[in-house]
């Protein structure tokens, strides 16, 4: 080929070349407009070192309050004899004590309160589960153990208010007054409810008002009637279920009036109405077995609420979720012990700053914060 017959090719491919660099460049530019997907990284520093020779177990359930306040709730029970050696008799050595099950830290991980355990006027949960904060100062807390049928109400400073349900055994899906093992609550500021993810023993979500603890509503899996008929084990080959597993993993609400719940062990997210009318459903990683693979969510807090975040504890990673369609964008995480790595992700939140905190159980025990590191708020 002669040089004069090369030229058209070369000038072809350098303009084709501009070509996809300007489509490039135009394509940043309106992502930019539209605001970034959320990426995190590890603040392996956070939370800092607890006072008292405390330690933690496995860690229940994790929220932020409307301070940014990072809530958690663990479970002292679950610490082996060489996890709380100091408490032993003799002692089998210098570590550790376990930690009050209630702990509230703050954005850089200093432990400002500790709290929770049997007290007057009330009984303490079997194994701690869940914790949510309102904006009118109380806490509420469940648990999954066999006679966990009730959610408990705290001031902020672990006084007892009341409680839904009792820890007594459970009457089913559709008794109104008798929780189910509940895994986790939301609150509807304005409506002034509490929405209970409700949970390993039922079937449903359940509603009550936030003061007079009166029940309000509640429904299944595609807003049906509850039903616990026994269901057969999780096969990603057959017709969907058309009841939610167990457990009834998590609940929450959108801005836009939206009701996200978490059906774990049939690894999708189901969306409601807040009078429980059935919108959609996503799934995801469909063929997970085991413990499912939908363990919790967070909203994303930009003023559009565009994603949500998704804990997987059987894959072990966290999914950044289209809020509109459910595409998968994003992720972060993988199977391990190191900083920024997951042993069974159980619960997670995200604070106005975008910051995300991990609380892991089996053996993991700990919680974790990750930054963003991407103009994903606007």
């Amino acid at each position: 080929m002669t040089r004069t017959s090369r030229r058209p090719a070369i000038v072809f491919a350098r303009t084709l070349s501009l070509i996809i660099a300007a489509a490039r460049l135009l394509l940043s530019c309106l992502a930019a407009a539209a605001g970034e997907i959320p990426t995190f990284a590890v603040d392996p520093s956070w939370p800092k070192q607890l006072p008292n020779n405390w330690i933690i177990g496995q860690v229940g359930g994790i929220t932020v309050d409307w301070q940014g306040h990072i809530w958690m709730i663990h479970r002292p029970r679950s610490l082996t004899d060489d996890e709380k050696g100091a408490t032993l008799n003799p002692p089998r050595s210098k570590c550790c004590i376990p930690a009050p099950p209630v702990l509230e830290f703050d954005v850089d991980g200093n432990l400002l309160r500790a709290w929770g355990g049997p007290g007057d006027g009330y009984e303490w949960v079997g194994r701690e589960h869940g914790i949510e904060v309102d904006e009118r100062g109380f806490v509420w807390i469940g648990g999954n153990a066999d006679n966990d049928n009730a959610i408990l109400k705290f001031t902020l400073d672990g006084k007892y208010v009341g409680q839904i349900g009792t820890i007594a055994p459970s009457k089913g899906s559709n008794d109104t007054t008798q929780l189910g093992k509940p895994a986790e609550t939301a609150i509807d500021k304005a409506a002034d409810e509490i929405y209970v993810a409700d949970g390993y023993g039922n079937h449903r979500v359940i509603v009550f008002d936030a003061t007079t603890l009166a029940y309000k509503r509640h429904w299944g899996a595609y807003g049906h009637v509850p039903d616990d008929a026994k269901q057969p084990p999780y096969d990603p080959k057959a017709p969907v279920a058309q009841q939610f597993g167990n457990p009834v993993h998590c609940v929450k609400i959108a801005d836009d009036g939206l009701v996200y719940v978490c059906d774990r062990i049939n690894d999708r997210i189901q969306v409601f109405k807040k009078d429980g009318s059935f919108v959609k459903e996503w799934f995801f990683e469909k063929s997970t077995l085991g413990n499912g693979a939908v363990w919790d969510l967070a909203i994303w807090p930009d003023p559009k609420q565009s994603y949500l975040l998704s804990a997987d504890g059987e894959n072990n990673e966290i999914r950044i979720i289209d809020r509109e369609n459910g595409n998968v964008v994003g992720s972060f995480g993988h199977n391990g012990r190191n900083a920024g790595q997951f042993h069974w992700v159980h619960a997670m939140a995200v604070d106005k700053l975008g910051n995300v905190y991990t609380a892991e159980v089996d053996t993991g025990k700990r919680i974790q914060k990750f930054r963003l590191t991407s103009d994903a708020l606007r």
